[in-house]
């Protein structure tokens, strides 16, 4: 069933589980994830960012979303925008059919993001559809994100009381140590979990989200690198720091990176070993099955979300 993340929110903080929040940008990546929700008998947030978007065109995704919601009725899957950079990308996702979007205003000052979400919650709030905003900024690359380290912050929990009182958005994003893309860390990762429980303490109702959360699963890399990638010292937020936060007041965590090298090691595998495949349905299908592997390990494994369709 198409919802949007209210009622998960709702029972991710009252049961202490975080939903996961999937990347989208083609049909054996949406396939995957679906089919994994359903075994793990999952809620999912299926998500695709202003590129995603653009490459795979609105119509397209719309259409798989409801193929997938039409294969498991009893599966809440939630439509989501990932970082709307502006009002009018979230109105069209909204106009489109999305049940979440996702506003980022953390590249602006307070007062001007304050301004752009309170426009976009006005509006989603309009036509039923929810709202998710960032406060804090993530250092790293995804897609048309782009900070530097040395501009990234934490975000700081008396401005996320006010942020989420003064705008009414629905969930919000904060910045305590994770980052975009497959190179997180350079030496031991950790997040602020201080910075966490205070924002929670402020904000109860608030369901919070954690991006740049991807693990950049070290099996993954060691496959892509030994068919022929070469991504190496690749380090991303290991499960038991993901799992830990899904316990302690996360209600949604993103996955991109980790599908993308997913697939990426699938498909790099069969060109090696069968180097004559031509047909994509050859060398999309293990990748496909791998997705689905990487998925269902972090409903079942780190975010704890089996079994609370």
């Amino acid at each position: 069933m198409l919802v949007t993340t209210k009622e998960m929110f709702e029972k991710s903080m009252k049961e202490g589980f975080a939903v996961g929040a999937f990347n989208i940008n083609n049909m054996e990546i949406m396939q995957a994830i679906v089919d994994a929700a359903h075994e793990a008998q999952s809620p999912v947030i299926l998500q695709a960012s202003s590129s995603a978007i653009k490459y795979a065109r609105i119509n397209y995704l719309m259409k798989l979303v409801e193929a997938a919601v039409e294969q498991y009725p009893e599966i809440p899957i939630a439509i989501h925008l990932d970082h709307g950079p502006d009002f009018e990308t979230a109105k069209m996702c909204i106009d489109n059919g999305f049940t979440s979007v996702m506003i980022d205003g953390s590249k602006y000052d307070f007062e001007e993001n304050v301004n752009l979400t309170k426009q976009v919650v006005n509006y989603a709030h309009s036509k039923g559809v929810v709202v998710e905003a960032e406060l804090g900024k993530l250092a790293g690359i995804e897609d048309d994100v782009n900070v530097e380290a040395s501009d990234a912050m934490y975000t700081d929990p008396a401005q996320a009381e006010e942020f989420v009182k003064r705008t009414g958005c629905d969930s919000l994003a904060i910045a305590i140590g994770t980052s975009h893309g497959a190179y997180k860390f350079k030496g031991e990762a950790k997040l602020r979990f201080d910075i966490l429980q205070e924002i929670k303490s402020r904000i109860p109702q608030t369901p919070i989200v954690l991006h740049g959360a991807s693990t950049v699963i070290p099996e993954l890399v060691e496959m892509c690198n030994k068919y022929g990638g070469n991504i190496p010292g690749a380090k991303g937020v290991p499960d038991e720091i993901l799992h830990q936060a899904s316990i302690s007041g996360v209600s949604k965590i993103n996955v991109d990176t980790d599908l993308r090298l997913a697939m990426t090691a699938g498909i790099r595998k069969v060109f090696v070993e069968e180097p004559s495949a031509f047909d994509p349905r050859k060398y999309l299908t293990p990748a496909r099955e791998l997705i689905k592997e990487t998925v269902k390990h972090k409903m079942v494994d780190v975010f704890c979300s089996a079994n609370k369709a």
